[in-house]
C-alpha cells in the first residue's frame, strides 16, 4: 500500500504543541488530553499530566487558534481528592469531554487510579474551574470511556473498555441518570493474531455523529519483542443502535512516525482523548499524546475518513470476527 496516496491525518507543522516545558510548574511531562470548543470559540484542552512522584492530574490550556498561543493554568485544573474520593489515590487520568446541551455542562469522563486499578469516574462541569465529581460509575478494572452527546432511546450512553483474562474489548452501556448504569454491550472485540490491533483495543476520543453512523476512533495496540505499538483505527457505528458496528478498518489509519511520536517515557504511541470540529463540521482537529510525553495536532476530513473505512473496512457480519 502506498502509505502516502492513504495519508488521512495531516500533523501540525508546529507539532509538538505543547510539552513540560510549556508548564508554569515543574511537571514530568504532558499529554493525552480531552479537547473542546468554548462558546467563545476558544479551543480547551484538559491535559494529562504526570508530575514528578508519577502520578497523574488534569490540567486546562486554551488557546485562540487551537494551535498555539496556548494559556496554561498556573495550578492543576483537577486535582485527585483520595480523601473524599479513595478511588482517585494513585491519581486521574486520560479525560474525555462531552458536552452535553440536556444538562448545559461538560461531561467529563476520567480514569481515577485505585488501589484495585483504573477505573472511570465522571464530573460535571459549566467553566472547568468548578466540577462536580459523581464518582466511579464503572469499576476497576475499565477505562477509555466517553459519554455520547445525546440520550439513545431516553438513556445516556457509556462507552468503556472492561479489561480481563479475556481480552480488552469495547464496551457500551446505558443510564437514565449518570449514575446507575446496566445494559452492557460489546460493540467491538480485540482482534486475535497478528492484526495492528490484537488483544487489545480501545475508544480514543468521543464518538463523531454523521449522517451515516457514528464514527469512532480507536486505538489498537500491538505486542512487539521491544514493546507496545499503539496506533489508531476506525469503525462505524448505527446513529439509533450504537452497539451495532457498521463498518470497521483492517489497516490502522494512523501510526507513530515522527520523531516525536517514536521517542519519549512510553515510545511509539499516538493516543488521543479528544478533537474539535471545524465550525462548518467538515474537519476534525485531532488532539493526541505523543510517547507519554507531549501533546500533538492533527487535522482531517471527515468524510474522508469516512470514505476510507467504506474502502478499508470490514462489513457487520465480519466487524468482531
Amino acid at each position: 500500500m502506498n502509505n502516502k496516496s492513504e495519508e488521512l491525518f495531516h500533523r501540525s507543522p508546529q507539532n509538538p504543541i505543547l510539552s513540560a516545558r510549556n508548564w508554569p510548574y515543574p511537571v514530568n511531562s504532558v499529554f493525552n488530553p480531552g479537547a473542546t470548543l468554548l462558546p467563545d470559540g476558544t479551543t480547551l484542552l484538559l491535559c494529562r499530566v504526570e508530575d514528578r512522584s508519577g502520578r497523574s492530574h488534569l490540567c486546562a490550556a486554551r488557546s485562540a487558534n487551537g494551535i498555539d498561543g496556548w494559556q496554561v493554568d498556573s495550578k492543576p485544573t483537577l486535582l485527585s481528592d483520595p480523601e473524599n474520593y479513595p478511588e482517585e489515590i494513585w491519581g486521574i487520568e486520560d479525560p474525555r469531554i462531552t458536552y452535553a446541551a440536556e444538562l448545559e455542562k461538560y461531561v467529563v469522563i476520567y480514569t481515577s487510579y485505585s488501589l484495585g486499578g483504573p477505573g472511570v469516574s465522571l464530573a460535571l462541569t459549566k467553566d472547568f474551574r468548578e466540577f462536580e465529581r459523581l464518582g466511579v460509575v464503572m469499576l476497576p478494572s475499565d477505562k477509555d470511556a466517553a459519554l455520547l452527546p445525546k440520550r439513545i432511546d431516553g438513556h445516556w450512553a457509556l462507552i468503556h473498555r472492561p479489561m480481563d483474562t479475556f481480552g480488552n474489548h469495547i464496551w457500551i452501556a446505558y443510564s437514565p441518570d449518570l449514575q446507575h448504569w446496566g445494559r452492557h454491550k460489546l460493540i467491538l472485540k480485540a482482534r486475535r493474531g497478528a492484526w495492528w490491533d490484537a488483544n487489545k483495543i480501545g475508544l480514543s476520543p468521543p464518538l463523531i455523529e454523521t449522517a451515516q453512523g457514528w464514527l469512532m476512533i480507536y486505538h489498537g495496540v500491538r505486542e512487539t519483542p521491544s514493546g507496545s505499538l499503539y496506533r489508531i483505527g476506525l469503525a462505524l457505528l448505527e446513529r439509533e443502535r450504537p452497539e451495532r458496528c457498521l463498518r470497521r478498518s483492517d489497516v490502522w489509519a494512523f501510526g507513530p512516525e515522527a520523531p516525536y511520536e517514536r521517542e519519549g517515557d512510553v515510545p511509539n504511541v499516538v493516543f488521543s482523548c479528544g478533537y474539535t470540529l471545524d465550525p462548518d463540521g467538515k474537519n476534525i482537529n485531532l488532539y493526541y499524546g505523543c510517547a507519554d510525553s507531549s501533546i500533538a495536532l492533527a487535522t482531517a476530513n471527515i468524510q474522508k475518513l469516512l470514505d476510507w473505512l467504506e474502502r478499508n473496512g470490514t462489513p457487520p457480519e465480519e466487524c468482531n470476527e
